[in-house]
């Protein structure tokens, strides 16, 4: 006769507790069926789903041995076949990873995001800090934190929705992806350049050196909002530098503000091994200043024409728009054998939706309403280093991995 008991340790981590309870399991020769642990704080918890053949009574009495040796407690709970088999059943329900970002994450960000994913009939099988060891006092304006949701189920057609409403409300980000294959198989990113890689608009800076600089960033904001075509509106910004001296080109690019994270962020994925590009509706100029800069594998973007020391006014074809931004990211694919699901995309502004909807994970980064309201995952509140969490990649590994690069 079996029968089937979930074991469920808790208490004081100490060397040793998981190998001799399953020694002590093995000894009574138990099938285990499932079995998951976690520290927090140096608190255990284990739990241990066993098919015992033997006697429960006499099991039980050497567990508690064993729970005295360490001060610990050790709980039974039946499980009848019955619920195991539905438990067997709910395996092959679709999988989800939630990823919730903040500069620090409160108890009412797990409040929130939790009740909308109860709401939506889904259940967490595991919650998971990403981030390092969030420091006590509030002291840090740049620091951020992670936490990965495993969730069981099928999310309904509002479920992105209700939780865009709660990033709004709680200036959190919040993204959620299926868990299949491919999102732990990711070897392309591809990377607007302005306002997302940059923190500025080239172009605008540019227009400012000439003396047009309201009338280009009012252009600048309506085509990345989506409101004007990109192509027309990027020949008519361009055509108002007629005159611009190249040097101004120079004097742009050395004061370029890095967003937040870059560095980082690009460090670690050349570690990882993984390709990089710029797809840019931006300029070539500026493109092979952070190329270099950042150790990026592709740049695409847009020329300007220079005669005898000036601008012409003119951008030499082809011109990067939004359809050669998503062309570009299925050549890059095919050059690298991979999937466009391996793919990932991070831009900000309209001319970039296209790009993010083809890739197999598109992020509408620091983005324009529409633009984010549009993506299928979005990031407002960190820097492009949090895009390491939701590729599942904690802080300590990124830190082991530079350790290993170093030494």
């Amino acid at each position: 006769m079996t029968e089937l008991v979930l074991i469920s340790v808790s208490g004081e981590d100490k060397p040793g507790i998981t190998a001799t309870i399953t020694k002590l399991l093995g000894d009574f020769d138990v099938d285990i069926l499932d079995v998951g642990q976690s520290v927090i704080h140096n608190h255990l918890s284990l739990g241990i789903l066993a098919n015992v053949q033997g006697s429960l009574e006499d099991l039980y009495k050497a567990l508690q041995l064993e729970s005295r040796q360490f001060d610990i407690q050790i709980k039974y709970s039946p499980v009848t076949e019955e619920s195991y088999e539905q438990w067997v059943g709910l395996q092959g329900a679709s999988r989800y990873i939630l990823t919730l970002l903040a500069r620090r994450i409160k108890a009412s960000h797990l409040s929130a995001v939790s009740q909308v994913i109860t709401s939506n009939a889904l259940n967490i099988d595991n919650i998971t800090r990403l981030s390092g060891r969030v420091p006590l006092r509030d002291d840090n304006k740049l620091s951020k934190a992670c936490v990965e949701f495993s969730l069981r189920g099928k999310p309904s057609e509002s479920f992105r929705q209700q939780l865009l409403v709660l990033c709004a409300d709680l200036d959190i980000d919040v993204a959620v992806q299926e868990d299949g294959i491919y999102r732990r198989n990711r070897r392309l990113i591809a990377f607007d350049m302005d306002s997302t890689l940059i923190k500025t608009e080239v172009i605008d800076e540019l227009a400012a050196e000439a003396g047009v600089g309201d009338e280009v960033s009012q252009i600048t904001a309506r085509a990345m909002a989506g409101e004007l075509d990109f192509r027309a509106s990027l020949i008519n910004r361009v055509s108002l530098l007629k005159g611009l001296p190249e040097s101004a080109l120079k004097s742009v690019a050395s004061r370029l503000p890095m967003m937040e994270g870059a560095e980082h962020l690009f460090e670690t994925l050349n570690h990882l091994g993984y390709k990089t590009a710029i797809l840019s509706g931006g300029f070539t100029y500026f493109g092979e200043v952070l190329q270099a800069k950042l150790n990026i594998d592709y740049m695409y973007a847009n020329t300007l024409e220079i005669k005898n020391g000036q601008l012409t006014g003119k951008v030499l074809q082809p011109i990067v728009d939004a359809e050669q931004k998503a062309i570009l990211l299925r050549e890059l694919a095919i050059k690298e054998g991979i999937s466009l699901q391996q793919t990932i995309a991070v831009g900000d502004g309209a001319n970039d939706l296209a790009m993010l909807d083809v890739a197999g994970l598109g992020i509408a980064f620091h983005a324009k309403p529409l633009v984010r309201e549009s993506a299928g995952h979005s990031i407002s509140n960190l820097g492009l280093d949090s895009l390491l969490y939701l590729m599942g990649i904690r802080d300590r590994d990124a830190e082991l991995q530079r350790q290993a690069a170093s030494d």
